[in-house]
């Protein structure tokens, strides 16, 4: 008897859920329910809270996806009146996390983009390659058409001057070739020659400087197209306490003097300076 009872009660609950899992869901939309009017609300205010406030986003960025891209949501397909003050959580165009929406349905977020410099390291646009600016150490070759006392070689002083003869000392500290000969040809045209023609060529770049973890620290000629590798070849190569991945480079830019990690494969300039560290295991 007792199985028998067990055995119905069970068939009974088995029945029950059954039903219950093949009970379709019923979708409600919440009701929109009148602020009660009376005297406390007149001198009170409303005690109702206020509706979250719907922020409007740009529909550009979801325009061109697909129907497969933009499923529609849970709840089944209703008028608008049916789900009004339902609220759907969509992906903005600004990148939030989520936007209140009351399109009743999930959008695709838009391809991510990658933001990456466009050099291989960040610091590129800190010392970006511009055009070779002339300092102190440069050795120029000076050559004016038509004016074989004047065309010469001559050496940017400490100063960051040249001097020519005529005109005296011409600035060239911070201009580049072209603006060199521009300021030389307008020195010239002011009661010495009526239509010069200059050209200025670099013939000897200033000097370059390594020091720390290398063999043998010091001075030396820079050479066209280096990098800090070829650098501390030249220095007689690492030491072995010497961390090889970074160096730290002095570079004068615009004036003003920079300091930052650089790895090995960066080019230098005529006059960095670079410091090799130690390791510390």
């Amino acid at each position: 008897m007792r199985v028998t009872r067990s055995f119905i009660l069970f068939l009974g609950v088995a029945i029950v859920a059954a039903g219950c899992v093949r009970q379709p869901v019923a979708y409600v939309a919440a009701p929109t329910v009148a602020a009660p009017s009376g005297v406390d609300n007149v001198v009170y205010g409303n005690a109702m809270p206020a509706p979250p406030a719907v922020q409007t986003y740009a529909a550009a960025p979801y325009a061109a996806a697909p129907a497969a891209a933009a499923p529609a949501a849970a709840a089944p397909s209703a008028t608008a009146s049916s789900t009004r003050g339902l609220y759907a959580m969509v992906p903005s165009a600004r990148g939030d996390a989520a936007a209140p929406s009351t399109t009743g349905s999930f959008a695709a977020p838009p391809p991510a983009i990658d933001a990456y410099a466009a050099g291989p390291y960040a610091y590129a646009s800190t010392v970006s390659e511009g055009p070779y600016t002339l300092d102190s150490g440069d050795r120029l070759r000076i050559v004016v058409f038509g004016q074989e006392g004047l065309t010469n070689s001559y050496s940017v002083d400490a100063s960051g001057h040249i001097a020519m003869p005529l005109i005296g000392p011409v600035l060239a500290r911070g201009a580049t070739t072209d603006q060199l000969s521009s300021r030389i040809a307008e020195k010239l045209r002011e009661g010495y020659i009526r239509e010069p023609h200059v050209a200025v060529e670099i013939e000897a770049y200033r000097p370059f400087f390594i020091l720390g973890e290398v063999t043998a620290p010091g001075q030396y000629p820079f050479v066209a197209n280096m990098s800090v590798e070829t650098a501390v070849a030249i220095a007689g190569g690492f030491t072995p306490r010497a961390f090889r991945k970074t160096v730290m480079l002095n570079r004068n830019l615009n004036g003003r003097p920079v300091r930052i990690s650089v790895p090995v494969t960066f080019p230098l300039r005529p006059g960095d300076t670079i410091n090799v560290q130690e390791r510390w295991f």
